[in-house]
């Protein structure tokens, strides 16, 4: 009789097998020691893995340990009872045919994380195992059950799924990236995974995927690229490079490139760098782009420096950003110095804060600046000479201000000479009134022999000269106006005066000369104060100006409005219109607006100008708006009250 050291031998012995997954070894075994079925049962009830045993046709559940029994999800009352009774629901899986398979014909079946649905505690619900039937002898070797032996696989099998899809999205992550993306694995750096930017980026195509990276791309050779990623795998540390250059072989031809790109080492539960995981991002045309600018604005300074005048730019808020060498030759200022604060310093100051206005006036619009101002001389400490500023704004392709350039131009000896011309023409144009005043008297005592004598066609004549006269002396007195507004000379000798009766009595004196017809419009304005003879100046120019420049038209339109405290005068006209970029110019100094008849148009530009800087010194304003071949309107508004304005 076999003793009980020997079973438990036995019994170990089989153990081992099965937990070896040894199931063929296991059974015949079995079948060599002729272990008895009361061994057997023990053996299952004692075993660490999930067991049972079946025994007929029926497949009854002669035995089943703890371990299967809630695998199945049931208890020990199946025990004695058919499998497929109580396991109904793998009837339909296909189970029917793989016992039939081992108990008939004593095929051993193996499942390796086979699929099975059970139902457990009201849901049915899929799990994987891994199992092996296999068939059951008695002492005549004739098949009298089946032996079943599994293991459930259901956490690893979802667990290896979710890692699967991770897999899935993390390579579909790369493949879809907007930047070139791969990994290298080990340190021979195979190529796994590399999306079509990355792939495009090298040149190359998807068979390049596999091979390792030096072999991939030989032109990385003498590159501190490999060497870099191999580095990697030693120090775990991930790479960042900005703006690096790379050479690579594209289109046949090794090209230069600049890349933003990062080597991040990719570590298992070990912390050991198994892979590295590239992102780059091509920059090349930006760096091209940048470098261009560069050159351009170190052509742009060589120029600048070479140039007379002192050049330099701001940023689109007005902080000066550079200042050319002659700027610093001529101050003697340091660079590192703030140039804003240099040209407060020789700047004068008596007109500094009105340019500071000017110049944030066109920060503001977005319009040029331009200005005559005073610097210091530094070889004369104290004498100033005269610069012209302007500044002009640079747009980008947004049509955004991205800086302005400017020029400070010495203007000085211009200056010296304009005051030479103003002056020279002050003393002609008043000694030429003299003569010229003699020479009407002399002209009208003709006039008034000729027609006492009745020689009417002679004293016609006479006439046509006097009126000569008048134009050269209205030419002499705008002359005599503008030297004295150029020295600051020109005098208001203001007073109180009725201002419709001076625009009436106007509007009547120019149309006795007029072929059009003057059409006044006049609210009542009541007295202004001011000097009512330059502003009748003032008045009979826009007047006689709208006829000369209107010589097809028949109507000039004449208007008076108060508003507020502010007397508004205008006239129309319908002639040849002024080109929306010249009417800011027409109250320039001999300005004249250019037209197909400009050669019938008499005067020496200065009426416009004269009138401009009457109204300036009046307290008012004189503008214009113009719509080309169909005509303008000139304005001008002054204070009807000069105590109420400076209260207000």
């Amino acid at each position: 009789m076999e003793s009980e050291f020997d079973f438990n031998h036995k019994i170990l012995s089989f153990l081992e097998l099965i937990l070896n997954r040894n199931y063929t070894d296991f059974m015949k075994s079995f079948l060599e020691q002729n272990v008895s079925q009361e061994s057997l049962i023990t053996l299952f009830s004692q075993a660490p893995v999930a067991m049972c045993l079946l025994i007929g046709d029926d497949l009854i559940i002669e035995n089943a340990n703890p371990q299967i029994i809630e695998l199945w999800g049931r208890d020990a009352s199946v025990v004695g009872k058919p499998l497929f009774e109580v396991l109904p629901e793998i009837k339909s899986q296909g189970f029917v045919e793989i016992f039939e398979n081992v108990y008939h014909k004593g095929e051993i079946f193996k499942g390796n994380k086979l699929s099975i649905f059970l139902e457990k505690f009201g849901n049915l619900e899929e799990h994987f195992f891994d199992f092996i039937y296999s068939p059951v002898y008695n002492d005549d070797k004739k098949i009298i059950g089946v032996s079943v032996v599994a293991t459930e696989m259901t956490d690893q099998v979802i667990s290896e799924r979710k890692l699967k899809e991770s897999e899935y999205r993390f390579e579909d992550l790369i493949k879809n990236s907007d930047y070139s993306t791969a990994i290298y694995r080990s340190e021979d750096l195979y190529i796994e995974l590399a999306n079509d930017l990355m792939l495009k980026t090298w040149g190359k195509d998807a068979s390049v995927i596999g091979m390792k990276l030096e072999d991939a791309l030989p032109e990385l050779e003498g590159q501190p690229f490999i060497g870099i990623l191999k580095d990697i795998f030693k120090t775990g540390k991930t790479y960042t490079a900005t703006e690096d250059r790379v050479d690579l072989v594209v289109d046949g031809k090794l090209q230069t490139y600049y890349f933003n790109f990062s080597y991040k080492p990719l570590k298992n539960q070990k912390g050991e760098v198994y892979a590295i995981y590239n992102v780059a991002v091509d920059i090349t045309d930006l760096v091209r782009a940048r470098k261009e600018i560069q050159e351009r604005e170190e052509k742009f300074r060589d120029l600048a420096d070479s140039m007379p005048q002192f050049v330099w730019t701001c940023d689109k808020d007005g902080k000066i950003t550079y200042m050319n060498d002659n700027w610093y030759r001529y101050t003697g200022f340091e660079r590192d110095e703030d140039p804003a604060d240099g040209i407060k310093r020789i700047i004068n100051p008596e007109v500094y804060e009105k340019v500071m206005v000017v110049w944030e006036e066109s920060l503001r619009t977005r319009k040029s600046f331009e200005m005559e101002y005073q610097f210091l001389d530094p070889d004369h400490p104290e004498v100033y000479r005269w610069f012209l500023g302007r500044a002009v704004p640079a747009y980008d392709e947004n049509g955004n201000i991205k800086q302005w350039i400017g020029t400070f131009t010495d203007i000085d000896d211009f200056k010296q000479l304009q005051t030479q011309k103003d002056n020279f023409l002050g003393i002609a144009s008043h000694e030429l009134k003299t003569p010229l005043t003699s020479l009407k008297i002399y002209t009208q005592f003709i006039e008034k022999n000729l027609v006492r004598q009745n020689d009417l066609k002679n004293a016609q004549v006479a006439r046509r000269m006097d009126d000569q006269i008048d134009l050269l002396t209205n030419l002499i007195s705008d002359l005599l106006d503008v030297t004295k507004i150029q020295n600051g000379k020109i005098q208001l000798n203001e007073s109180e005066f009725d201002f419709d009766q001076l625009a009436e009595e106007i509007v009547v004196e120019q149309q006795m000369t007029a072929r059009h017809k003057i059409t006044f419009h006049h609210s009542e304005v009541g007295n202004v104060f001011a000097d009512r003879h330059r502003i009748s100046q003032v008045m009979s120019n826009l007047i006689s100006n709208a006829v000369k420049y209107s010589p097809d038209a028949d109507e000039v339109i004449v208007s008076t409005q108060l508003i507020g405290n502010n007397v508004k005068f205008c006239v129309r006209d319908f002639g040849i219109g002024i080109p929306e970029d010249k009417q800011n110019k027409v109250f320039e100094q001999y300005y004249r607006v250019s037209s197909s008849k400009e050669h019938t148009i008499s005067g020496l530009g200065l009426g416009l100008y004269i009138s401009s800087e009457i109204i300036k010194r009046t307290g008012g304003r004189i503008y214009v708006s113009s719509i080309e071949e169909k005509g303008s309107d000139f304005c001008f508004e002054i204070p009807k009250s000069k105590k109420v304005q400076q209260n207000a």
